[in-house]
């Protein structure tokens, strides 16, 4: 029976140290044992989550959410910990012969290094091995923190950028609106080449490490994800709009930006269709469209066709990435942006961008900058992820 033992807690022991080598060192989208850190960021997610139903907005409840990823880090440490508690305990019953004095012993050599024995005879080989897996594992966690701070800074940057381009919440007919306003938009051809090459970055540094997901921006009403859907509004209404005059550019952000939804989205287990049709359905609605390509004619963006001729090729690239972006603002509750769906945690409705009053010389001081909230009936439809994907 000790013998049985020994070999169920070498099993736990060796899928533990193999998951934690996933983890940490061997960067890859989790397939295997490896999977099992999802469940503990998951589980920490989602008490998080129901803790921010307490809040009454949206700015409280992103401060509850807030520490989501460092607590997670953390259990995800517990987790391994106990793990390789539970594996030595089993390994250590033939010289223990009890679960309660191998488990003490385990404890003790596990975070002790080995170098601490209590009562019975002693195990040195084991008191070892535990010690020193668990000193590398800590070695390992401390390298590994920096890395996932170099991506989450590195997608913030960019985001942090865009609300002056977008607003906050963003929102691609903002985006375009603005640029045409302040007469810049020249600088739209850059702005999709460096989301396109941000997109690439995020799409590895996301699907490798998921517990990135849990990394909220420091504005409540910044989101990396939200910004994302902006960005490729942005460029799927210049290329149905502006057929003739849209940079090239727009194309391959578009691109690149459902590629990444679509490799998170697997990366987390979702079902994704991966050759939709252009004329497959929708959430967003015509005369949401309709009424954002109006705001666009009211700032004077030059546009070649109307809002019912661009519709079929609008429809046809938002089909590519609506539902994983949806599907994934929903699950990180992030900002109640327009054209973003619905919210299950988040009862406040739609929050649009207020565009900020132009100061000159003069002016009324009384027009005082603040973001307003619209309320919106929400769709209480659910939708399977996983109908579309990208074309």
């Amino acid at each position: 029976m000790n013998t049985l033992l020994f070999v169920i807690g070498l099993v736990i022991v060796i899928v533990t140290v193999t998951g934690i080598l996933f983890v940490l060192v061997l960067p890859r989208q989790p397939s295997g044992v490896e999977r099992a850190a999802l469940l503990v960021n998951r589980s920490v997610r989602l008490l998080f989550v129901a803790l921010s139903r307490l809040a009454t907005t949206y700015e409280s409840k992103d401060a509850i959410l807030a520490p989501t990823a460092p607590v997670a880090l953390l259990a995800q440490l517990m987790f391994w910990a106990g793990s390789l508690v539970v594996g030595f305990d089993l390994m250590l019953m033939p010289t223990t012969h009890s679960i309660s004095r191998g488990l003490l012993q385990a404890l003790i050599a596990l975070f002790t290094v080995g170098a601490v024995h209590v009562g019975g005879r002693a195990n040195i080989a084991i008191d070892v091995t535990a010690g020193a897996i668990w000193v590398i594992i800590v070695a390992l966690q401390i390298a590994y923190l920096p890395t996932l701070y170099n991506a989450f800074s590195r997608r913030e940057g960019l985001v942090a950028l865009l609300e002056s381009r977008a607003g906050a919440p963003a929102w691609g007919p903002e985006l375009l609106a603005r640029h045409q306003l302040v007469g810049i938009v020249d600088t739209l051809p850059d702005l999709y080449k460096e989301w396109e090459s941000w997109s690439a970055d995020v799409a590895e540094s996301h699907s490798t490490y998921p517990i990135l997901l849990l990394f909220r921006s420091p504005d409540p009403w910044l989101s990396w994800l939200i910004g994302l859907l902006a960005v490729l509004d942005a460029a799927a209404m210049q290329l149905a709009l502006c057929p003739s005059s849209a940079p090239s550019q727009a194309r391959l952000c578009l691109r690149m930006g459902f590629t990444l939804t679509n490799r998170i989205a697997t990366s987390l287990g979702w079902e994704i269709d991966f050759d939709p049709k252009p004329d497959d359905p929708i959430r967003l609605q015509f005369h949401e469209f309709q009424s954002a390509v109006a705001m666009l004619e009211e700032s004077g963006f030059p546009l070649e066709r109307t809002a019912e001729e661009a519709w079929p090729d609008f429809h046809g690239w938002r089909v590519n990435y609506e539902d994983a972006v949806y599907h994934l603002a929903d699950r990180l509750t992030a900002p109640p942006a327009p054209w973003s769906g619905t919210r299950r945690h988040v009862g406040s409705g739609i929050v649009k961008p207020h565009r900020p009053p132009q100061r000159r010389p003069g002016s009324d001081p009384s027009v005082t900058y603040q973001r307003p909230l619209v309320i919106n009936t929400p769709n209480r439809r659910r939708r399977r992820l996983g109908r579309r994907g990208p074309r």
